[in-house]
């Protein structure tokens, strides 16, 4: 059976094709229950504001629920918010995050906690974000992760260290086929610490609180007083809610050579069952070049944006400048261009949605719904969508009804809210600038319509000139 739903115009269904990092190709999409979607995403470790960059992340995997929506499949979407365990260091060391988020701001830990969940989740509705079917705090679940490593250690694949629990890569086999590792290759250096590891790869199941202190977060286990390791959480929960082997896994490719690879190994390891039949993930988001860092102030957040006069949609709009996969380069002069675009398209469906009136079409412009769905059955292609919408849109030829039916339909999956889109008043005073422009333009008097073009825009208006005749915009529309 094929995932993607009849075409508008009635023609073969167009498969949805996804591109897998466990198999580096793309695969056309089959759930494992027809009609179904089980996907899980990585959400956030709640000790700070996410920056924008992780924020492109959870865009990328709002659009891919969106297109498997749009294609007519019930998404069950599960997303974790990490609020114990992930450490500093992917090498197990170091101070909790959530710790430190704490010692930073001088409050409890769990006030860190939630104080920065609503962050995130005002960031999330600002972006215009579905809600997860199921959004689950790692310390909500505690239980669920000793007993996922009681089955580890029962199936031999754990031993202990003074400082906890861990996994024994080397008695997994396919350990590291997701990152393309090879085992034999990592040595303990700069970036893994060996300590009491047997081999480089080896990591945390659950930590042992230190002696000297008492940790704000820490639980009563069979091995004893301490923390989940990061990487439990993700499998105890994503099973819980999912089962051990649903459809999709994604996140942000520094997730592939650690963490994703770790879930993988332990889930597979108590299941003894294929864990995730497709992986995805987003490339990174950079300022000017270089990766966000608080250190070269380049670090940035939604609230930022919104501080500096854009839309979070604007940003939406912004990361479909290119792939979920390819390296977005972030610079204020790409986010203008983008607040821009997107507030043409707006006045343009505002102004489809007068001419259109009040009679709703039996159908959209169907050719390009066909074209449409295409592109974002097509791992996402949610630029190349974008030319069709655009064309679309220029496109005279088809009814007004017609092309504002489509675009709203489209936005289903841009989730851009083009539907609220109204087109804004324009005074009678710049109506009446506007038409003594026009009248001077046609006789000719070159001079006086730039003089009165100037008095539009230092009253905050665009006048742009058409071949159907002049548009009046708002400056900050």
């Amino acid at each position: 059976m094929r995932a993607a739903k009849e075409t508008p115009d009635g023609s073969s269904a167009v498969p949805i094709l996804l591109y897998n990092t466990l198999t580096r190709s793309k695969e056309e999409f089959v759930p494992i229950h027809p009609g179904k979607v089980g996907m899980y995403t990585c959400g956030p470790t709640v000790y700070d504001h996410a920056h924008i960059g992780n924020l492109r992340t959870y865009v990328f995997e709002d659009v891919l629920r969106r297109v498997m929506e749009y294609n007519g499949l019930e998404v069950r979407h599960v997303m974790n918010l990490t609020d114990v365990g992930h450490l500093v260091s992917d090498a197990d060391e170091g101070m909790d995050k959530m710790e430190k988020g704490a010692r930073r701001e001088g409050k409890d830990v769990w006030a860190i906690a939630n104080e920065y969940i609503k962050a995130f989740l005002d960031d999330c509705e600002r972006l215009n974000l579905e809600k997860p079917t199921i959004m689950c705090r790692a310390t909500d679940h505690i239980g669920e992760q000793i007993g996922l490593v009681r089955v580890l250690e029962q199936k031999g694949y754990t031993y202990r260290t003074s400082d906890g629990i861990y996994f024994d890569t080397s008695k997994f086999e396919d350990y590291g086929r997701l990152a393309r590792l090879r085992k034999a290759g990592i040595k303990a250096g700069i970036r893994v610490s060996m300590r009491e590891k047997k081999n480089p790869t080896d990591f945390a199941l659950w930590k042992f609180s230190p002696k000297d202190e008492k940790r704000q977060m820490e639980w009563e286990s069979p091995w004893g007083v301490g923390f989940p390791g990061w990487h439990i959480e993700c499998s105890a929960m994503s099973m819980k809610y999912l089962g051990s082997h649903f459809d999709i896994h994604t996140g942000g490719v520094d997730h592939i050579p650690v963490h994703h690879t770790n879930e993988i190994a332990q889930s597979e390891a108590a299941t003894g069952t294929k864990f995730v039949n497709y992986w995805l993930h987003a490339a990174f988001l950079v300022v000017d070049g270089e990766k966000m860092a608080k250190s070269k102030g380049t670090f940035i957040t939604l609230n930022q944006l919104v501080d500096k006069g854009f839309d979070p949609l604007d940003f939406r709009y912004f990361c479909f400048k290119t792939h979920y996969r390819r390296l977005l380069n972030f610079t204020w002069d790409l986010l203008d261009d983008s607040r821009r675009a997107l507030a043409d398209l707006r006045l343009s469906v505002a102004e489809l949605r007068m001419a259109a009136g009040e009679r709703p079409p039996l159908h959209g412009a169907r050719s390009y719904d066909t074209e449409f769905l295409r592109c974002v059955n097509n791992d996402l292609d949610i630029r190349g969508a974008l030319n069709v919408l655009h064309r679309l849109q220029e496109d005279v030829s088809v009814p007004d009804a017609e092309r504002c039916a489509s675009i709203v339909g489209y936005d289903k999956v841009l989730g851009l809210r083009l539907s609220e889109s109204r087109k804004a008043e324009i005074p009678k005073e710049i109506l009446a600038l506007a038409g003594e422009r026009e009248s001077a333009r046609k006789r000719k008097e070159w001079n006086l319509a730039d003089e009165l073009r100037c008095k539009i825009v230092s009253k905050g208006f665009e006048i742009e000139d058409t071949p159907s005749g002049y548009k009046i915009t708002p400056r900050d529309h």
